[in-house]
């Protein structure tokens, strides 16, 4: 049974930063009552959220299906084969601190980027607004940039200004960007939880869509990320589980979290094309219980990748067609609604107090099903307009992405030290 209604903070403490503890990070919606930041993004309707969604889609195949392509410098200066998908739909967030002494920033985290970055004074090709202070480098003993002779400069493709101090720029899908120096700085996750010497980004000129937020913490599988850099600390592993709306709090775990008899895991696979994404093995759909007849090579053919920034789930046409096929007959009884943006299928359950969904289910290889919330199935923009919160690829050789509104309440478990994903019911609880 699903409670069709508003979200209702009251319920909600008002721990932030406070519930980080261990190797454990306090996850936030950002535009939700417990967010610590301050949302300075114009408020979008439910069309433009979802055309924006669209907007990292469309870059996120792009990026995969394209070898490389080379970013327009945002500093006057040649830089790197480094596109980011789309920023905009990046929601969720945490806050860890960097530099000696520590400041603490708050910061989106996405598993379809590699390098990390905040912004930084003196921001001399300009900063937009942010909730906290700039980080000032010249304010740590621990903070230095990285030369352009150095192994991590150069397996990172960057460039080099005239002191011959390494430069990175990252351009991302929706035309934000960020630019400045690659350089090393002391990062702490939590009071018990410190690296030290942490590559990332001092952003010294960063436009774009990026809210009030200070920066973006990496945690793709290119080896500057901080799931790379951390992985002989914490053993290759790391977790999330994202909330199930934006007045609850959810968490990122660097490391193993100790036993979990409910985790079930699948291969996770590698493309070399794209090595900086998490892929694994989808095989097959079902709702309500009942498998869907599709050919195992429909989602073979095009592989499946899980991503924390995408929102909406991808699949494959005619994988697709079949979902929403049945999902239609399960909920015949319901009054439809006229189409939203990416969706087709629609429900208006005015008057209707609580209503009865049935299940959909994503099948990956290893025997492993992922039984998708409540909060996952239908997308509510209003009572008149509820709508199956899943998309077709118009293009058949797009990948399949598995987006984070599929993956709510779920324990992820990366780990990558095995070649693992694993997803557990009942994370966040």
């Amino acid at each position: 049974m699903v409670k069709l209604g508003p979200c209702d903070p009251s319920g909600v403490s008002a721990q932030t930063l406070a519930a980080s503890s261990g190797n454990r990070l306090t996850v936030i919606h950002q535009d939700g009552p417990c967010s610590p930041i301050i949302n300075t993004r114009q408020k979008l309707n439910h069309r433009q959220l979802l055309g924006r969604d669209q907007a990292r889609v469309i870059s996120l195949h792009n990026r995969i299906s394209t070898a490389s392509r080379k970013d327009k410098s945002a500093a006057g200066v040649t830089v790197p084969d480094r596109v980011g998908i789309s920023f905009s739909t990046l929601d969720y967030i945490v806050t860890v601190g960097f530099g000696t002494p520590n400041k603490y920033f708050s910061v989106i985290f996405d598993t379809g980027s590699d390098i990390s970055w905040i912004q930084c004074r003196p921001c001399a090709g300009g900063c937009y607004s942010q909730n906290e202070t700039l980080f000032d480098p010249s304010q740590s003993s621990t903070y230095a940039n990285i030369s352009c002779s150095s192994a991590v400069c150069l397996s990172f493709g960057s460039d080099c200004d005239a002191s011959s101090t390494c430069i990175y720029a990252v351009q991302y899908g929706d035309g934000s960007y960020t630019a400045g120096f690659l350089a090393q700085e002391t990062l702490t996750l939590t009071s018990s939880n410190v690296l030290k010497n942490f590559e990332f980004g001092c952003g010294e000129e960063n436009k774009g869509l990026f809210g009030s937020v200070a920066g973006l913490v990496g945690l793709g599988r290119g080896e500057v990320s901080l799931a790379s850099q951390a992985a002989q600390e914490y053993g290759g592993v790391f977790s999330y589980c994202l909330p199930p709306q934006v007045s609850s709090t959810g968490y990122l775990t660097l490391g193993a979290s100790g036993p979990a008899p409910n985790v079930r895991f699948t291969p996770m696979l590698t493309e070399p094309a794209a090595p900086s994404f998490y892929f694994v093995e989808l095989i097959g759909l079902s709702v309500g219980g009942k498998n869907l007849s599709i050919l195992p090579s429909t989602f073979a053919d095009t592989g499946t990748i899980i991503d924390s920034g995408t929102v909406i789930t991808r699949l494959p046409s005619s994988s697709y067609s079949a979902l929403r096929d049945e999902f239609r007959r399960q909920m015949a009884n319901y009054s439809m609604a006229p189409p939203l943006s990416i969706f087709d299928t629609c429900y208006n359950f005015t008057g209707v107090g609580s209503i009865s969904l049935p299940s959909v289910g994503l099948r990956f290889s290893g025997g492993v099903t992922l039984d998708v919330d409540p909060s996952g199935i239908l997308y509510i923009a209003s009572i008149s307009q509820a709508c199956l919160a899943f998309a077709g690829n118009s293009d058949p050789s797009s990948i399949s992405i598995i987006g984070n509104m599929q993956q709510r309440t779920y324990d992820i478990v990366y780990d990558v030290a095995r070649g693992l994903i694993g997803f557990g019911a009942g994370g966040c609880s």
